[in-house]
């Protein structure tokens, strides 16, 4: 793959929830973080972090309430807590637009809107783990390692559902595949050996389709 700007992309439409905070700086470009709703067609919402360039926000004012479109890359780093690395996930903005906010919008236009897609183009790296829920429902966890510019990869976590989670028992380390989703968080809780537990929360792409690349011909095999 040689246009690793198509191997990660991302639109989100929703509303800010938090003030931005202070992330970090590279060559004098200060980050900022602040966290977006963005709804789901079951009426329930994540919500997504997400990393803004100050040199987006010049024009932009990140009021509470505000309803933005973000284009931008789902991305991962490693944070050092507490003796352990940590896998973080974030949405690194590449555009921001603010959008009106209109309410009076009716459901059918509402579902004509993208409020929430991401393609990503990588490699598995681990295998999959199938299991099924007590109510028969089945699941595949895939860690995908999705390259970026400057040698650098992104681990993006993925669950697939149903016949894509089926299908996933039987995909190799190194298989390459393109995965058509959307970004969700969850909370769980985190059990810990003194007894004591802690709420936190977790970032996916939740599946939707998926192809596995075919290297010799350079076509894909639609799966889901």
């Amino acid at each position: 793959m040689t246009n690793l700007s198509e191997n990660n992309h991302l639109v989100l439409v929703g509303k800010v929830t938090s003030d931005k905070t202070y992330s970090h700086e590279i060559y004098g470009e200060k980050f900022y973080i602040f966290n977006l709703e963005v709804p789901r067609l079951s009426k329930a919402v994540d919500i997504i972090p997400i990393t803004v360039s100050e040199r987006l926000l010049t024009n932009l004012d990140l009021e509470i309430g505000k309803k933005l479109a973000v284009e931008g890359q789902f991305r991962s780093y490693n944070s050092y807590q507490n003796e352990r690395n940590k896998l973080i996930l974030t949405v690194f903005a590449k555009d921001i637009v603010e959008i009106e906010n209109n309410e009076n919008e009716d459901d059918e236009e509402k579902k004509d809107i993208v409020t929430n897609e991401v393609i990503l183009a990588g490699y598995v790296c681990k295998k999959p783990i199938y299991r099924q829920t007590p109510f028969d429902r089945e699941i595949a966890d895939i860690l995908l390692a999705v390259n970026r510019a400057y040698n650098k990869s992104d681990y993006i976590p993925c669950i697939a559902w149903g016949r894509n989670a089926r299908f996933c028992q039987n995909i190799e380390v190194g298989t390459e595949v393109k995965i058509v989703g959307r970004v969700q968080s969850r909370q769980y809780e985190k059990k810990f050996e003194d007894g004591s537990s802690e709420i936190r929360v977790a970032y996916e792409v939740s599946v939707s389709s998926m192809e596995i690349v075919d290297k010799e011909d350079n076509s894909t095999e639609n799966v889901g």
